[in-house]
């Protein structure tokens, strides 16, 4: 099987996971989405786990990859504190789809091990980057950069959580705000 079926599997994966989380992830689906043989996605997946594992290690590299490259491209850490939540807000834009590794992790009693690992890995990399961040923009004192990131991760996949079940991204915008106002997030 070529890389390229590889990454049509992850790529279709990641919307399952995202609209229906790790338990919604079946190779059978999968395969009619990709064209393919269920048969064939065991060539690079040796099961369910292993799946789920590539796909959230895949999107939190994406994720830490997308962060720094903002901050390299805006060069101006407020403004990427100022653009943080869209990363989260084209996920609903998406069909009304979270974060995936959100959604993972209300499903963190029920993932494998290994799963459960690569879903902290983007809470991880998120904090990390937005401590780094934070200190950077003269937000906070670097002893306190990683509580303060951890507030805003909290609070904004809460906000993406919260506009989800409703299906109104304007709820999402509503409480980035409302974050602003309040100081949580720059404005």
């Amino acid at each position: 099987m070529s890389s390229n079926a590889r990454e049509s599997i992850l790529a279709a994966a990641r919307k399952t996971a995202q609209a229906h989380g790790y338990g919604g992830l079946s190779y059978r689906d999968l395969a009619a989405d990709v064209g393919i043989k269920a048969a064939s996605i065991y060539h690079h997946f040796a099961s369910k786990a292993d799946l789920g594992a590539a796909v959230a290690r895949r999107y939190w590299e994406d994720t830490a990859a997308e962060l720094d490259a903002m901050l390299v491209e805006t060069g101006d850490p407020v403004r990427c504190l100022q653009l943080y939540p869209n990363t989260f807000r084209r996920s609903l834009e998406d069909g009304n789809r979270l974060c995936l590794c959100s959604f993972m992790s209300a499903e963190y009693a029920d993932l494998p091990e290994v799963v459960q690992r690569e879903a902290q890995g983007f809470a991880d990399v998120n904090i990390a980057w937005l401590a780094k961040v934070l200190v950077m923009a003269g937000a906070v004192r670097p002893e306190d950069g990683a509580a303060r990131a951890r507030a805003i991760f909290a609070a904004v996949s809460g906000a993406q959580l919260f506009a989800r079940s409703r299906s109104d991204i304007s709820a999402f915008d509503d409480l980035i705000e409302s974050y602003r106002a309040s100081g949580l997030l720059p404005a």
